[in-house]
């Protein structure tokens, strides 16, 4: 059996550059098309009640910058520690027999940096979540 020849890259029967090009400019012209008609078509309205902010239904007071407390950022900074450390563990554990001793060895190495990382914290006050108590 000889194999069909093949249509050229132009060819509308076949997949190629020429349909993909074709149905890329309607797509863009339908897209302008709408955008023109319904810019000459819709009705414009301006006034301040309008024009002030809306978001989802509670009228904006006051400034949009607010100061989070520092504990928010660590509870941040902990969950990507820990999610990154999983991710680690888990990898070293769908390949831990092709690793042999060299790959645990690897991943007691980051398990103690990790733990000693978490004892710094700790040491330091980053675990106190609660206001802090003045020492006697």
């Amino acid at each position: 059996m000889h194999p069909l020849p093949s249509a050229p890259w132009y060819s509308p029967w076949e997949a190629g550059l020429f349909s993909l090009g074709l149905f890329t400019l309607l797509a863009l012209a339908f897209i302008i098309a709408m955008l023109i008609i319904s810019s000459g078509i819709g009705e414009r309205r301006y006034s301040p009640e309008k024009m002030r902010p809306y978001e989802c239904g509670v009228i904006p007071t006051g400034t949009a910058r607010l100061r989070y407390p520092v504990p928010f950022y660590l509870v941040a900074i902990f969950f990507l520690l820990f999610d990154i450390e999983g991710a680690f563990i888990f990898s070293w554990a769908v390949s831990f027999r092709e690793l042999g001793w060299q790959g645990w060895f690897e991943i007691l190495f980051f398990i103690v940096m990790l733990l000693i990382g978490l004892v710094y914290v700790w040491k330091k006050g980053g675990l106190e979540w609660g206001p802090m108590r003045k020492k006697a």
